[in-house]
């Protein structure tokens, strides 16, 4: 999941990016309504969190801007009043939920989940299978032929993008775009590192290898039918 979070406090926004990074999340982090607002229209963000006071341009202006483009990813917005009007304004500016400053980290955490959870139009399918490789994304669990596999975050996150799609090739840019904030993903032998990683725990020791190079293109893991053909 990539997030944008608009907050000029540096304090704050490190302590949130950092939390959030931790939970499995990309993270990119504006300091100012305008540049916070030029962020969400280039980019394709799962949410945003917008601090109403800003400078620049305030959250409500923001939120009310992407909507007017029809971008329609969950708004949650940081205020540090707890003003009926405050609530009224962001409402109406597009917001989907508020959370007043000081803020516990585990109650941020709850609320991004319950928006994420309202966001999708269709329920995504949570738990994955390709051949006897499982992993489901309630429960963070993997699981190849029975056997748990620990994996780290990061990790995760990477073999989700490959599965939610078998077969198909991704290339190094679009599985870091699944997983990376832009200022994170500086250097394409990332990708590599995460992938063998990846082989070491899911395919060694197993006749069939599920992960897949395709030499110049990137990466894939290899779809049910191509497993069974073998």
């Amino acid at each position: 999941m990539r997030l944008l979070l608009v907050e000029d406090d540096h304090k704050i926004s490190s302590y949130v990016k950092r939390g959030l990074e931790e939970e499995g999340y990309a993270v990119d982090v504006a300091y100012s309504g305008r540049d916070g607002l030029d962020w969400a229209l280039a980019t394709p963000y799962d949410l945003l969190i917008l601090d109403v006071m800003l400078p620049e341009l305030d959250g409500f202006s923001v939120c009310r801007r992407v909507r007017q483009q029809g971008i329609h990813a969950p708004v949650l917005m940081l205020t540090a009043r707890d003003a009926v009007d405050d609530r009224v304004d962001g409402l109406d500016a597009g917001a989907d939920d508020y959370l007043v400053k000081p803020f516990a980290f585990r109650e941020l955490l709850a609320r991004l989940r319950a928006l994420l959870r309202r966001a999708a139009d269709a329920p995504k399918v949570t738990l994955l299978q390709v051949a006897d490789l499982t992993l489901d994304t309630r429960t963070q669990r993997v699981q190849r032929a029975g056997r748990t596999i620990e994996l780290t975050a990061k990790e995760f996150a990477v073999l989700e993008a490959l599965m939610r799609d078998p077969g198909r090739v991704l290339s190094r840019t679009v599985i870091a775009d699944h997983v990376w904030s832009y200022d994170a993903f500086n250097q394409s032998n990332v990708i590599d590192v995460y992938i063998r990683n990846l082989r070491r725990k899911i395919d060694d020791g197993s006749t069939v290898k599920l992960i897949e190079t395709v030499r110049g293109v990137g990466y894939r893991v290899v779809a049910v039918s191509n497993v069974a053909s073998r």
